[in-house]
This record gives structure tokens, C-alpha cells and sequence, in this order.
């Protein structure tokens, strides 16, 4: 896939001084969904901003499809569709009528058939003529999406999508942003929520103090930081570990009536067979075996905690 969106250096400096962009480098491919992830502050809507042409930068630049958000501005703009955090919509204004009106801001000739299919796709065609006040919170964030495609962009961002959404809402979604991706729309999301971006995402972005702390494929992540764990509960519970099982750096939880040992996944079997009989070896009687595989959640928080000690440090 070819990059749609490329990112050099980008900083961004308030004039109270904050710097909320401390050099962000990124290109995101074309068709790819790509979710950042980062606490509050840590500078990721001010990263959409900037990518939007909404915030200026500092220095630093941004192309969007060839064209530069700065000197290009139209042709880079006309290229994305916003989806911002907060709903502002005109509540008197009708669904089509609001979705109409967007198109006709990036000078798009009016397209009635192309509309129908968009507010098809997004579940809203029912509600095509309803007013935008009398719609629920996820209804009106169906209709952000909807004016947002409105003049065909290439590139989607989301930030936040599924604030004060509830789950089902969210999973339904997130079937909307797996079918926008199907047509070739690229997404670029922020998101709090650690199971949104292990659901939809094909890399994952981490931020933090205006910082990028790491882009990946959110499997080759997972795979390469993921551990996983496997708990063996006992039969009666242990003071301590036998001696005979120190090699294995278990931990004792339980009321000493587990055992957790914690392993790469990609490591084979054979030395789980090796610690199982060393167990029984030791006098101690296994009553369940659990494994637990560490989830994109945990392996954000460790890089979040991580990035913390390096800036106290």
C-alpha cells in the first residue's frame, strides 16, 4: 500500500508556551485503519488538527495525497473528512438536508443518488427526513460520519467516535468503520477505548506528552510485547516455592494456592511440558491449568508506564 498521508517533524508551540507536538514523524497507508491511542493531553486531537489544517503548525510538514496541507490547502482538505469528538450539529436542520449542505461546502455538485447509498450504508435512510434534535446520541454520530463522507474524501478521521456511546452502539460501529474500509476509505482514529483499536485497527499508534512513542502492526505488537500466562492451581496451597522450581521465576498468588509462570508465546510447548513435570516432581498436586493471554491493554499500559519513568527519570 501506498502512503496517503505523510507526517515530518511535525511541532506544535502555544503562545503560552506548551508544546503539545514534539516532532512527530508518521506516514499512514492508503486503506489502512490506524488508531492512536494515548491518555488525556497527550496530543492526539492536536495531531488531527494539524493533519486537518484546522490547527497551524509550529514546523514541520504534512502532505495529504501528494498535496501540502499548507501551500495545497483546498486540494488537501478536499481529500478529508472530519469526524470530530463533539457532536455540533444545527438541531432544527433535517438528515439529508444537513448531509446535502456539507457536500455543497467542498463545492461537490449535488449528487441526491450518491447520498442515498451513503445514508443507506450508515443505517440512517429511515431517518433521512427526521430532524437532527430528534435523533439519539448514536444516530447523530452516524450523521457526523454521514457529512463527513458527504464530498468522497479518501481519508476519514474519527477522533473519539464512540464517546458516550453504548457497547452496542460501539460493536455496531465498528461494523460501520470495517465496511467504510472495505470501499477503500483510509480511518484514522483516536480512541480510549484499548478493545476499539484490538477490534478495528491494522497498526496502532501510541502517544504521549506530544510525543510518538511507537506505530506497529497491532498483531506484530501484540506478538512481540504480549506475554502470556499460565496459572496452575494446586491442589492444597504452598508456603513458598520449592526450591527445585526457582529457575522458572514463578510467582505464588492465591493464598499460595497458584502458581503463575509467564512465558513468550512463540515459545514452544516442550518447556511447558518440562515446568508441568517438574511440578509433579516437587510433591505438588495440579488441580486446573488457566492460561491468559495479554491484551493490547496491557501492553499500552506498560509503554504508558514505561514513557513515565523515562520522563521522571
Amino acid at each position: 500500500m501506498e502512503d496517503i498521508v505523510t507526517i515530518k517533524d511535525v511541532r506544535k508551540t502555544y503562545a503560552d508556551g506548551f508544546e503539545a507536538l514534539k516532532g512527530i514523524s508518521l506516514n499512514i497507508k492508503e486503506g489502512e485503519i490506524l488508531a492512536l491511542l494515548g491518555p488525556n493531553g497527550a496530543g492526539k486531537t492536536t495531531l488531527i488538527s494539524a493533519i486537518c489544517g484546522i490547527a497551524r503548525l509550529s514546523s514541520g510538514s504534512v502532505t495529504v495525497g501528494g498535496f501540502d496541507i499548507i501551500s495545497q490547502y483546498r486540494k488537501a482538505r478536499s481529500l478529508i473528512g472530519l469526524v470530530p469528538q463533539e457532536i455540533a450539529l444545527d438541531p432544527f436542520a433535517r438528515v439529508m438536508h444537513a448531509v446535502r449542505f456539507t457536500r455543497g461546502v467542498f463545492g461537490k455538485r449535488k449528487n441526491d443518488a450518491y447520498l442515498e447509498e451513503l445514508l443507506k450504508k450508515l443505517s440512517l435512510w429511515d431517518k433521512r427526513s427526521s430532524q437532527l434534535n430528534t435523533l439519539s446520541g448514536g444516530m447523530r454520530r452516524r450523521v457526523m460520519i454521514a457529512k463527513a463522507l458527504s464530498h468522497e474524501p479518501r481519508i476519514l478521521f474519527l477522533d473519539e467516535p464512540t464517546a458516550g456511546v453504548d457497547v452496542e452502539l460501539r460493536r455496531d460501529m465498528w461494523k460501520t468503520v470495517a465496511a467504510l474500509k472495505a470501499t477503500g476509505v483510509t480511518i484514522i482514529l483516536t480512541t480510549h477505548f484499548i478493545e476499539e483499536a484490538e477490534a478495528m485497527a491494522d497498526r496502532v499508534g501510541v502517544i504521549m506528552n506530544g510525543r510518538l512513542l511507537l506505530v506497529q502492526e497491532k498483531n506484530q505488537l501484540m506478538q512481540q510485547m504480549g506475554q502470556k500466562e499460565l496459572e496452575i492451581q494446586l491442589n492444597e496451597p504452598i508456603a513458598t516455592i520449592p526450591s527445585d522450581l526457582v529457575e522458572y521465576g514463578l510467582e505464588l498468588i492465591n493464598n499460595g494456592r497458584s502458581l503463575v509462570y509467564r512465558y513468550d508465546r512463540n515459545r514452544t510447548r516442550k518447556g511447558i511440558r518440562k515446568l508441568l513435570a517438574d511440578v509433579s516432581a516437587a510433591g505438588l498436586v495440579m488441580q486446573d491449568l488457566k492460561t491468559r493471554q495479554s491484551s493490547l491493554e496491557d501492553i499500552f499500559v506498560d509503554l504508558i508506564a514505561a514513557a513515565e519513568t523515562r520522563d521522571l527519570a
